[in-house]
């Protein structure tokens, strides 16, 4: 066994690791009471109770939301919006990173200059929702994706990544005859998975937790997100029709609680279930680009 795998721990050690430990459950727990009360049959449910481990399992609160119009019609919704808008995010941010480094691209630096001015002067709400208004795209799904497709951010970091890879393969490509878009399909791109696995899971968390712009942008609830519904739910989920009985809508079918908790569920599982299949080209993505030399 190696020195340092035997190394005694000092108090701050301890220290440190008990705090970290605190931190991590204080940031676990409200997901476990989520969990708990979706799953928590409506008839040992009881309100204001804190629930580690649901007393009795249903899925009581699944069925009811997952055959309701108006979660049914947000999850369309967000689900175009985030398959559409990672795509085009995608395209759009690779292609213009690897123009601004081409150093014989005319304006090359005026569109650089352009691209870091954004990163610390941004239009701000006002402008940005006319700009929407006028464009014609108030209440369509193309407003939450047209004015997000890429960021100054994201364009600075995949330039980088790009300028890091091995200029001798661009050469030789060129000397076989391959144009510029020749030395970036065939090239480029499959030397920048790592990168692009990395900005897909960024760009499609962003489009799928999209919130304010739809609630500023979006006016008819059947286009409504996700992320806008569970927020009805949680402060108003009568105002939605989920909860209410089908028929009568005398008595309620499941409590509203497990409703929320299980729309919070639903909101968050299906992002949370492609991260481990890019984990590993996550990892290496983030730091590709970092270091140069």
């Amino acid at each position: 066994m190696s020195l340092v795998s035997t190394k005694r721990m000092t108090a701050f050690d301890y220290v440190n690791y008990s705090l970290l430990i605190l931190i991590s459950l204080v940031c676990v727990f409200p997901f476990i009471y989520v969990f708990s009360v979706s799953f928590t049959d409506p008839k040992v449910y009881i309100p204001l109770k804190f629930y580690l481990f649901p007393k009795q399992w249903s899925l009581a609160a699944y069925q009811y939301i997952l055959s309701t119009n108006s979660f049914l019609n947000a999850l369309k919704s967000t689900i175009f919006v985030t398959v559409t808008g990672t795509v085009l995010s995608i395209v759009t941010s690779f292609t213009f990173a690897y123009a601004l480094t081409r150093k014989t691209m005319p304006g090359r630096a005026i569109m650089i200059g352009a691209v870091v001015f954004t990163l610390v002067f941004q239009a701000g709400i006002l402008p940005t929702y006319i700009l929407v208004k006028s464009l014609g795209l108030l209440n369509s799904y193309w407003s939450l994706i047209w004015p997000s497709l890429t960021s100054a951010w994201s364009l600075i970091v995949i330039k980088s990544f790009l300028e890091s890879l091995p200029s001798e393969l661009e050469d030789s490509a060129r000397i076989d005859g391959c144009t510029d878009i020749g030395v970036f399909l065939r090239i480029i791109i499959p030397l920048s998975m790592p990168a692009i696995a990395a900005f897909t899971l960024f760009f499609a968390v962003s489009y799928w937790n999209t919130y304010f712009n739809a609630l500023i942008y979006i006016t008819d609830s059947k286009k409504w997100t996700l992320q806008v519904l569970v927020k009805t739910l949680v402060i108003d989920s009568d105002s939605t029709g989920v909860g209410q009985a089908g028929a009568g809508g005398d008595d309620r079918i499941v409590p509203q609680e497990t409703i929320r908790m299980a729309s919070i569920m639903l909101a968050m599982v299906p992002i949370l279930a492609v991260y481990p299949f890019l984990q590993k080209h996550f990892a290496k993505g983030v730091m590709l680009g970092s270091v140069k030399g």
